[in-house]
């Protein structure tokens, strides 16, 4: 397996220029957020993880010491966006491909080894990393048909009522074949409120064609914390220390 980390983001929220770094170079707990990340993905040569970098992009680039592979995106145009501009590392390749974020720390490197195993075990095209919790969060939910297949996601604010009640959510991640990631790409459509590309209309994409989805669910939801705005930073490096 190969990976994508997406790491372009500015981290408006975060307040992040006022600090002179990137999102995913801000610290918790005393490391880079995309650190982690990497770290927990060291069971991949780095040569093959291609990190998606935009905003200071030198700065991330002469701080992440090893042998990985960058790809820019000059502008965010969103999450499918950012993955495409790393097709062209990915041209010889046809196999597993997992696509993660650099500010998600806290994923534990089983929930990608699993995913891979699934992914390899069901001959899936597109393996979505789910997540049972207890309570409403504003996450996109997991619609699944009668059998209990995978359906659709439904982002929260499109959610009818019915919907709103789900809760297994979509975690952002997941493991495609690398051919059929990147023709569906091509075929993303930007007509949203943000006139953005996002990632999470590829399994569908997918299906349409025809493509086989399979999901691995977790139910840790420390996992799925992402850092947007100080108080999840602060939240993380609680969950980090606890970890210790």
């Amino acid at each position: 397996m190969k990976a994508i980390v997406l790491g372009a983001g500015k981290g408006k929220r975060l307040h992040s220029e006022n600090f002179m770094q990137p999102k995913v170079m801000r610290e918790a707990n005393g490391k880079p957020l995309i650190r982690y990340m990497l770290d927990t993905l060291s069971f991949i040569p780095e040569k093959d993880i291609v990190i998606v970098v935009g905003y200071k992009k030198e700065y991330v680039i002469a701080n992440i010491k090893g042998e990985y592979t960058f790809a820019v995106q000059e502008e965010q145009l969103g999450t499918g966006h950012a993955v495409n501009c790393a097709r062209s590392f990915f041209s010889d390749y046809d196999g597993p491909v997992l696509v993660c974020y650099g500010d998600m720390p806290l994923f534990k490197r089983k929930t990608f080894t699993e995913m891979e195993r699934i992914h390899n075990e069901t001959g899936a095209d597109c393996t979505v990393l789910t997540a049972k919790i207890d309570r409403r969060i504003a996450f996109g939910r997991i619609i699944r048909d009668e059998n209990g297949n995978f359906k659709d996601v439904v982002e929260q604010k499109d959610c009818n009522e019915e919907q709103d009640k789900i809760r297994e959510y979509n975690a952002g991640i997941y493991v495609f074949n690398s051919k059929i990631l990147f023709d569906s790409l091509g075929d993303l459509k930007n007509n949203n409120a943000q006139g953005e590309y996002y990632l999470t209309d590829v399994p569908k994409l997918i299906m349409a064609r025809g493509g086989k989805i399979a999901t691995y669910t977790i139910t840790d939801e420390t996992e799925i914390m992402g850092v947007n705005t100080p108080e999840d930073l602060e939240e993380v490096e609680k969950v980090l220390k606890e970890r210790n």
